[in-house]
């Protein structure tokens, strides 16, 4: 496996699934008020986030034209006082879900995004071919991946938020 799946891909999800899979249904489903997400929506967006970096990678590399930009700091989507909107494509369904359902649903997108990156003969291609991304605008493929568990970090503290005792009203 290229370096490009680094511990963090890991690490990050492992922390992920100890905040999520010790909630009931109940607490899954919570939001602390009407225009945010629930745990349950944040990790479904996650998911979703995964499968769309499957589909960038997947259409840049098909891309013939030279597409190459240099790298960009995407450390900053670490940076939880600057908010980002989601992509309709990325906005989460309002469920309710199942933690077992999104467990599977996270397992599901993070084996598809393996595959993608596994089934490359050479990760090296991914610094040669860029797509537009939501936050950075042009960034270079190997950047859209490793922006995954920068992402899913950013979500994990906010999950961790939500957890903060007496801040969760269930729906």
């Amino acid at each position: 496996m290229g370096s490009i799946i680094t511990y963090n891909f890991q690490e990050t999800r492992e922390e992920l699934f100890n905040l999520v899979e010790g909630l009931n249904n109940g607490e899954l489903n919570a939001k602390d008020s009407e225009d945010h997400w629930s745990i349950g929506q944040i990790c479904h967006h996650l998911a979703l986030v995964e499968l769309a970096t499957v589909k960038a990678v997947k259409w840049g590399l098909k891309e013939e034209k030279d597409t190459k930009t240099d790298p960009k700091d995407i450390s900053y989507m670490l940076n939880r006082s600057k908010k980002f909107s989601a992509p309709k494509v990325v906005e989460p369904g309002g469920g309710p879900f199942e933690v077992q359902e999104i467990v599977e649903i996270l397992t599901n997108a993070r084996k598809q995004l393996l595959e993608t990156i596994n089934s490359l003969e050479d990760s090296a291609v991914l610094k040669e071919k860029s797509v537009v991304h939501p936050a950075f605008g042009l960034l270079p493929l190997h950047q859209w991946v490793e922006a995954v568990p920068l992402h899913e970090q950013r979500h994990v503290e906010q999950i961790k938020e939500i957890l903060v005792p007496n801040n969760l009203t269930t729906p």
